[in-house]
């Protein structure tokens, strides 16, 4: 919940970044639009948002015929994954596990590309380790990834679209012949689908009790005013050091993220088939599947900082999928340190392996400088467990759909 090795504050302008996310995607654009349609939320969507709407809801466009990319988002989630699995299954018969959790995707218009800040904190990028620079990127992988959606080229996926019920409107908005060339047909399908996400608002609602209670609409209940005072205290929570809780300098809702990278030593999670082998870790930041930061060893086992919008209906947590319910990942965040053995297995000696998911020269990487991971064993834990029940009851106001 706090930020990593003590770097200052970097408030990142959401208004650049919503300037600069449009011509991101504008590469990836065909003809211009041709008509436009009302959503479920009421909203005008172009025509190609429409499109990328279809491309989202179809599992036809898979290799097993039973995947699509609401498979693993799912809007009744917050755009997360639906179920309690560690990591998702995919591939040609839906049998391969993934390797990192599903993280919702609501909120994401708002994301810088990555970059280094001035102070050098990773900053934005798309996906847990920020490997895309935008919606578009962030959306070409699923479906070739041979665990996820498991086409076996990008011409599979357009042959499978070209038989789609909606292959006529694909080819009316982006040309007759658009099934010819297989590798522009594919870019559009990933401007469509980032159309999609931009465009409709059910992607960024903005409709929680803390956005009423922010709006003077509706007051928090006691519990929940005493968490948010929690995850705000320096000396306490310390959420709010990269989960930002107050609104921007121009009145915007919070996100909830600062869009950095963090690394808090999660304990590996025995249940993700790749972690049965001892020799393999994912080190988010410097791989394995970023590979443009390997050599920055310094940045091993730092993830993104993820929104915590929607966090009550995300589960499992981290990464990894570590933790089942949102108040065992509070509780971890403060007795990492006072209480390791609630965490962590022990070695042969009866000694804890703590920050057992990252190899023992990396350990130093880990955030272990600021509130509430300044502590060692002895010393009380920075929240009590009244206070803990009180920040998961906060946590539970960032809920979209909030009806006073």
């Amino acid at each position: 919940m706090s930020r990593g090795n003590s770097r200052p504050t970097q408030v990142v302008n959401c208004a650049v970044a919503a300037i600069l996310m449009p011509v991101l995607l504008a590469a990836c654009g065909g003809s211009g639009e041709k008509s436009a349609a009302t959503s479920s939320a009421g909203a005008s969507l172009s025509a190609s948002a429409q499109l990328g709407e279809k491309i989202f809801k179809d599992q036809s466009l898979s290799a097993s015929g039973r995947l699509s990319c609401e498979s693993c988002h799912s809007p009744d989630f917050a755009f997360a994954q639906p179920n309690t699995l560690a990591v998702p299954l995919g591939g040609i018969a839906l049998d391969q596990p993934g390797f990192r959790n599903t993280p919702s995707i609501k909120y994401l218009s708002s994301n810088p590309a990555f970059f280094f800040a001035s102070d050098g904190t990773p900053t934005g990028g798309f996906n847990r380790d920020g490997r895309a620079n935008s919606l578009a990127e962030q959306a070409r992988r699923p479906f070739l990834a041979p665990h996820e959606m498991a086409n076996a080229s990008v011409a599979d996926v357009m042959s499978r679209l070209s038989r789609a019920s909606y292959a006529g409107d694909f080819k009316r908005n982006f040309g007759d012949r658009i099934f010819d060339d297989p590798a522009s047909a594919f870019d559009r399908v990933i401007f469509a689908l980032a159309q999609y996400q931009k465009e409709d608002p059910d992607f960024r609602t903005f409709d929680s009790k803390y956005d009423a209670f922010l709006a003077g609409r509706v007051r928090l209940s006691d519990p929940e005013l005493r968490g948010l005072a929690l995850f705000n205290s320096v000396s306490k929570g310390n959420c709010a050091a990269c989960h930002i809780s107050s609104k921007g300098a121009d009145g915007s809702p919070p996100l909830f993220t600062d869009f950095t990278y963090d690394n808090i030593g999660v304990p590996r999670n025995n249940a993700i088939p790749a972690n049965v082998d001892p020799a393999y870790f994912d080190l988010g930041l410097c791989g394995p599947d970023r590979q443009d930061l390997q050599d920055r060893t310094d940045l091993c086992g730092a993830f993104k900082v993820p929104t915590l919008r929607n966090i009550a209906k995300t589960a499992p947590y981290f990464h990894n999928g570590r933790f089942a319910t949102l108040r065992d990942a509070v509780a971890f965040y403060v007795r990492r340190d006072t209480n390791p053995e609630d965490w962590y297995p022990r070695n042969a000696d009866g000694s804890v392996n703590k920050f057992d998911d990252l190899p023992v020269a990396l350990h130093k990487n880990v955030n272990t400088s600021e509130a509430p991971y300044n502590r060692k064993p002895g010393d009380a834990p920075a929240l009590s467990d009244a206070e803990i029940d009180d920040v998961v009851a906060f946590l539970n106001t960032l809920t979209d759909g909030f009806k006073p």
